[in-house]
């Protein structure tokens, strides 16, 4: 299980330098080749939405299904195993949010970026004739 969460955690870390390197200012020309770059990515890194959704049902149904430590039975050590695991489900479910998150983030740049580039090559267009 702990496989799936470094997955998921190394593909947010580059989703977001990805998102951070689109929003600094470059050269027109570097933008469009680094904007360009991106978009043929980002097709192939779809499947991070239903991996990320996936997860999320699986700490849906673990959370459903879990053993509550509440009452007074429980020895110390079980009611903190009980609350680590609560704060590991917390942490995993903004992991999974942050994925989809930042893959709309970036898909979105990305597309208002080429609309950009399309309405200047109009604009030029308008400006030779």
């Amino acid at each position: 299980m702990g496989l799936q969460w470094m997955i998921l955690t190394y593909v947010v870390a580059a989703e977001a330098a990805v998102a951070i390197l689109l929003t600094l200012p470059s050269p027109k020309l570097l933008k469009t080749r680094i904007v360009s770059l991106v978009s043929l990515i980002l097709r192939p890194a779809l499947f991070i939405v239903p991996f990320a959704a996936f997860q999320l049902l699986d700490i849906y149904w673990k959370n459903e299904h879990r053993l509550t430590c509440t009452s007074e039975i429980c020895t110390a050590a079980e009611r903190d195993h009980y609350e680590k695991s609560i704060y590991k489900a917390q942490r995993n479910v903004i992991l999974c949010s942050a994925a989809c998150l930042l893959y709309w983030s970036v898909h979105r740049i990305c597309k208002c970026y080429k609309e950009i580039h399309h309405l200047e090559d109009i604009e030029r267009r308008y400006k030779s004739q």
